[in-house]
């Protein structure tokens, strides 16, 4: 395993902005009547789960870290709800949203997982 310099190098965050694009990807398929809504509102979650993990990296203690992970936890909750609904509603077919819901099972997994670490260990 590499060393972690930069919030860059975590597969995490990484992961996470893959996700983000493949939100942003998915949404430019939405009707035009949905880009103040849905389609904001997808795009907003989506770069918030890694925007968040890179904020709380940069924090100085780890107690804010874990806050803004567990704020990341929170986006990703959000931006599967957004996909579930566009399903739900017909604006795209599951068969488009199956690998983004997958994606962030996984991503969810990641978190938890990190947060779990830095929990259970000194230092960070």
């Amino acid at each position: 395993m590499s060393e972690v310099r930069s919030y860059r190098d975590l597969l995490v965050w990484q992961r996470a902005m893959d996700l983000a694009v493949g939100a942003y990807a998915l949404s430019r398929n939405y009707p035009r009547d949905e880009l103040f809504g849905l389609t904001s509102q997808t795009r907003r979650a989506a770069s918030s789960i890694a925007a968040n993990i890179a904020e709380g990296y940069g924090r100085s203690t780890k107690p804010a870290y874990l806050n803004f992970l567990r704020i990341a936890q929170g986006s990703l909750k959000e931006l599967e709800t957004h996909l579930i609904l566009a399903e739900r509603i017909g604006v795209t077919p599951s068969a488009s949203t199956d690998a983004l819901l997958g994606a962030a099972d996984e991503l969810g997994r990641m978190l938890n997982r990190l947060i779990s670490k830095l929990q259970n260990h000194p230092g960070r």
